[in-house]
């Protein structure tokens, strides 16, 4: 697995570690926040190992002094921004109530170890988990929650630098928040975000997704760090803003003709929306959890078996190819 062995600048006490891998699952963006003798760390990584990669990344840049990372910020609970929570031991660990409250229904790493080893290989869902979720080790992962919550808003300090922690969910999950640092004009802005490849969300609707981007540009800043893939500037955020538009009206249109939500997604991907982003099948999933939203539905969303909706599109274009 390649692994950035560095972290990258982005602003005064802020470095980025990014392993930028488009086309797949899993590869988070992680920011650590470092002033005077205290350190902050925005997300961990999906496993033991690139924790441990994060964390000897780290060291070059962790103030002389300090005992180590002293606080967590979770902008979400999918494990791809949480599992290495339990290798800061000692860490306060911030995320909405939100998020805390729906945990439960975010699958543990036993439940991806599984999907991994234990499905059918020659079956989409257990094709597609270990095409894009093979290489991780959750064995020994953990999930640990967070030990302060909130609802709304929460501020802190670390050393000299003023972060805030902004509640946008529900919109990629139940309970994101966004980490803005004013004097440094950058948000940090969890799953709210993704470049390079289409986004996924499983609460939505994509309306409450494109609220979420707007209250980001409207803390006017320079420099937006996206959950998976590089850093983004405003304009990038409105064009995804445009994006989420774009495919909103597409699968409104659809759900007002009938057409059921498989089918709608395989017309949109079919039109080649966007077809320049990796990970296509994503439509799939974004369309259902649209129509979730526009059918009335208020159960909790099946993140596995929207997954799968999205495996079986992938598994059939994978059969066609020449």
């Amino acid at each position: 697995m390649n692994l950035p062995d560095a972290l990258t600048p982005v602003a005064d006490g802020l470095h980025l570690w990014a392993p930028q891998h488009t086309g797949t699952w899993g590869f988070a963006n992680c920011l650590l926040i470092t002033s005077g003798e205290q350190a902050a760390l925005v997300d961990t990584p999906y496993d033991r190992p690139m924790t441990e990669a994060l964390i000897a990344a780290a060291r070059p840049v962790l103030p002389a002094g300090a005992a180590g990372v002293g606080a967590i910020v979770n902008t979400h609970v999918n494990g791809d921004h949480t599992f290495g929570n339990g290798l800061f031991p000692g860490a306060e660990i911030i995320a909405t109530k939100a998020s805390a409250e729906h945990l439960c229904r975010e699958p543990s790493p036993q439940q991806m170890h599984f999907l991994t080893h234990g499905t059918p290989a020659d079956q989409p869902l257990g094709w597609y988990a270990r095409e894009h979720f093979g290489r991780y080790h959750y064995e020994d992962a953990e999930t640990v929650p967070p030990t302060v919550t909130f609802s709304g808003r929460h501020d802190l300090r670390v050393g000299d630098i003023e972060v805030e922690l902004i509640e946008v969910g529900p919109a990629h999950s139940a309970g994101d928040l966004i980490v803005h640092l004013p004097a440094q004009r950058v948000v940090c802005a969890g799953d709210v975000l993704f470049a390079d490849d289409h986004p996924v969300h499983w609460d939505g609707p994509l309306a409450r997704i494109a609220a979420a981007c707007e209250t980001i540009l409207a803390l006017d800043p320079e420099t937006i760090v996206p959950g998976h893939g590089p850093v983004m500037s405003p304009q990038d955020v409105r064009d995804h803003i445009t994006y989420l538009r774009r495919l909103e009206a597409l699968v409104h249109a659809r759900h007002a003709a009938g057409v059921p939500a498989g089918e709608a997604a395989a017309d949109i991907l079919d039109t080649g929306f966007y077809d320049h982003l990796g990970l296509r099948e994503r439509i799939v999933i974004l369309t259902a959890v649209e129509y979730r939203h526009l059918n009335g539905e208020t159960d909790e969303p099946d993140l596995v078996a929207l997954a799968a909706q999205a495996a079986g599109w992938a598994f059939g274009r994978r059969e066609a190819a020449p």
